[in-house]
């Protein structure tokens, strides 16, 4: 289990912050399906129209997506706007939303994922993302490991909203997506830095001290389309989160206030 154990009770990151905060989906068909391919560099010239010069099993480095495929201006043709869109999205996946420990590599697998954008838009990808989370942080709590993947801006917001104090001030209108609110400008006065004395402040942590419906704000409802409030039962939902091989439980009944 994922959680986090205050003196109260336990809290944890749920699919409403996947969706509030990253404006992920968090219906639709899950991720998974074959990992492999007998020849990844035909995959790579039929798709992204070249063949990365080092392909590490099945891994590229993100550093050649950037490299090859530039911003498209108004000369582009469509083609060329559908490579660079993909490799793009590879570029998020691997760098942001489901990093590995290096931060410089990114699966081959997503890019079988990029054929048809219809239908990759129709994947649960908060799903995807939530389950590396919850693998990741379960993996870190062993002794022996120094570092963690995993999409942690969203770990580092979601402890913003819910930790006052751990909340820096920003002096600006929320937008959204949520955590592009610490985009601006902050003052992090009076914000613990030690591991030490976080520590003791969570150990001292009161019920009524952590938000547990940060979202409820009427300044946060407000920049929130209608459209992510038509199903907020799947929010709640105990059920396997699944990426790939990968497939960790949400048990949103164990946190929800």
């Amino acid at each position: 289990m994922h959680t986090f154990h205050l003196p109260s009770r336990e809290c944890t990151i749920t699919l409403e912050d996947v969706q509030l905060q990253l404006r992920l989906p968090v219906d639709g068909y899950a991720v998974t399906g074959s990992a492999q391919s007998a020849n990844w560099g035909a995959v790579c010239y039929e798709l992204l129209g070249a063949i990365p010069d080092n392909i590490n099993g099945n891994w590229i480095e993100m550093g050649w997506l950037r490299n090859i495929f530039p911003e498209p201006d108004n000369d582009s043709t469509e083609l060329e706007r559908i490579r660079y869109a993909q490799a793009y999205i590879l570029e998020m996946i691997g760098g942001y939303l489901m990093p590995d420990l290096s931060r410089n590599f990114v699966h081959l697998r997503w890019l079988l994922k990029l054929v048809d954008f219809r239908a990759a838009g129709e994947f649960c990808w908060g799903f995807t993302v939530l389950a590396t989370l919850y693998k990741e942080m379960c993996g870190a709590t062993r002794p022996n490991k120094a570092k963690i993947g995993g999409c942690l801006s969203l770990l580092q917001s979601w402890t913003r909203f819910c930790f006052l104090f751990l909340h820096p001030r920003v002096d600006h209108l929320y937008i959204f997506s949520l955590i592009t609110r610490w985009n601006h400008l902050a003052s992090y006065v009076g914000i613990p830095t030690s591991f030490e004395d976080i520590r003791l402040l969570l150990d001292q942590q009161s019920e009524v001290q952590f938000q547990w419906t940060p979202y409820e704000d009427s300044a946060i409802q407000e920049v929130i389309p209608d459209e992510f409030f038509q199903n907020p039962n799947i929010w709640h939902v105990k059920v396997s989160l699944v990426n790939y091989a990968i497939v960790e439980m949400h048990r949103s009944d164990r946190v929800l206030w």
